[in-house]
């Protein structure tokens, strides 16, 4: 049996894993290498990239950025997410906001640190995105498009650092760039919608509460027909493995969140549509191991 003591340890590390989402940034950790191997790198061993030195810096530098950018998220949306999240919230105020912060400098310190083993370069990148995520969750968050837009490149700036390491410029690089913004910006609409209430109640301007529901819902479709561009690209101008069953699967879902989304006036069922995208941007993580099955055996 566990003292009362370690519970409450046990109790504060789960406070701090919600707060960061270590689930996500272990996800991203995973992107980056799956990104690395058969993308960005498709053309050296495997081992070569699995057990780069400077890969894995920059892929904990980004890991420890993200985790950073979390806290300083949670400390300025505390308030929102006791309207939004209250279950959530209640976890995370287990930590103290004090604590927080304190762990915030160590992991953006730390994220530098790394960053500095491989190049001057490398500090510059990731000390800027440093900053966008602060100036970001001070400012922008609150303002309609612009905080949308920052959101969902601050997203993929993870995959531009190990882009920039690799110094590959081949188009299909940048399509997948394309899908995946596209999707990541329609996951960033689709959580303003989500948590109206909470921005309505904090004065938060986002697209929602400026120009309505409905307005908000016709973005989204455009977003949605918008992604059609780099999925046919993808799937009939490029090879892409057996990773076309993931853009054929995207589009079919995409066209049940449309089915669901004009149908939709709750929380609970903008809840639902928001999964839909995490489930899209998920499976297409891991199906990135279909665009060559045989990477495992050919490339050792």
């Amino acid at each position: 049996m566990l003292s009362r003591r370690q519970k409450h340890i046990l109790l504060k590390f789960f406070s701090l894993f919600s707060v960061v989402r270590g689930y996500n940034i272990l996800i991203i950790v995973i992107a980056q290498y799956l990104t690395s191997i058969y993308i960005l790198a498709h053309d050296k061993t495997l081992k070569s990239v699995v057990l780069d030195v400077n890969l894995l810096m920059l892929v904990l530098a980004s890991a420890a950025t993200i985790a950073g950018g979390y806290i300083i998220n949670n400390f300025y949306d505390s308030e929102k997410d006791l309207i939004n999240r209250p279950i959530k919230s209640k976890l995370d105020r287990l930590v103290s906001q004090n604590t927080k912060l304190s762990f915030y400098f160590v992991l953006n310190f730390i994220a530098v640190i790394m960053a500095s083993s491989v190049s001057f370069f490398s500090v510059i990148f990731f000390s800027s995105y440093i900053f966008g995520i602060w100036f970001y969750s001070h400012k922008l968050k609150k303002l309609p498009f612009i905080g949308n837009i920052t959101s969902a490149i601050l997203t993929i700036t993870p995959f531009f650092a190990i882009f920039i390491y690799y110094k590959n410029l081949e188009t299909v690089i940048f399509v997948h760039a394309m899908f995946l913004f596209l999707i990541i910006s329609m996951r960033e609409l689709t959580k303003d919608l989500e948590n109206l209430k909470g921005d309505i109640a904090l004065g938060y301007k986002t697209i929602p509460v400026i120009y309505g529901e409905n307005t908000s819902k016709l973005m989204l479709t455009i977003l949605s027909a918008l992604t059609l561009v780099p999925a046919y690209l993808l799937l009939f101008k490029f090879e892409v493995g057996n990773m076309h069953y993931f853009f054929y699967l995207s589009v079919l879902l995409l066209i049940v969140f449309l089915f669901l989304l004009w149908k939709s006036n709750s929380k609970t069922h903008y809840l639902i549509l928001h999964n839909i995208l995490k489930f899209i941007i998920l499976t297409g993580v891991f199906s990135i191991l279909l665009i060559d099955v045989s990477v495992i055996l050919s490339r050792i």
